[in-house]
């Protein structure tokens, strides 16, 4: 494949997106449950592993400092920055539960858990989505096209319809991008 063609299918998936017009109402409901959740005075959490765990990290980072203009914080957490913790998990219980964990420690009722994986199968992720649920955390999940097990465990499923992973995660950081414009337009416009 050349250059022009990987360009080609980034476009061609965008376009894709665009027309799904049943995608399109899920990241709009992501969007007010998010805004709905600051408004209550919770926190947001993110995940994912590899190149999703970076995008869960500049997520994180576009709520908690700022995207387009300058406003008040808000609590936006990746669950894999504190790596003496993570390393510690994984070594006493397994790398299975390294977001589970930081999660049951850290978030309250309300709290929203955002993950990122682009095959959805991901047990790391599974068991910190299972803990969320369990506990009154919301769930939004963005995933490949299939959903994977993230599927039938989301509150808000975000299926890239895709299953090549480079594609899947530029279209994640153009919805998560999307998602912390809004947010912070509708809390500080």
């Amino acid at each position: 494949m050349n250059i022009s063609e990987t360009i080609q299918k980034s476009i061609d998936l965008k376009t894709n997106i665009l027309g799904n017009e049943y995608l399109i109402i899920s990241i709009k409901e992501a969007i007010n449950l998010i805004v709905q959740s600051y408004r209550d005075g919770k926190k947001l959490f993110f995940c994912g592993n590899g190149g999703s765990a970076a995008d869960a990290q500049h997520l994180a980072a576009e709520l908690s400092g700022r995207f387009y203009f300058d406003r008040p914080p808000l609590h936006a957490e990746a669950l894999h920055c504190n790596t003496s913790f993570i390393t510690a998990v994984a070594n006493d219980y397994g790398y299975d539960h390294i977001f589970s964990r930081l999660l049951e420690a850290s978030s309250q009722p309300g709290d929203i858990l955002v993950v990122l994986s682009t095959s959805g199968n991901s047990e790391n992720i599974i068991n910190a989505v299972q803990y969320a649920r369990s506990n009154s955390v919301k769930v939004i999940s963005l995933t490949g096209e299939s959903g994977g097990k993230l599927s039938t465990i989301s509150d808000i499923l975000l299926n890239v319809p895709s299953n090549d992973t480079p594609r899947i995660q530029e279209a994640h950081i153009m919805i998560g991008h999307i998602i912390c414009e809004q947010v912070e337009k509708i809390l500080f416009s």
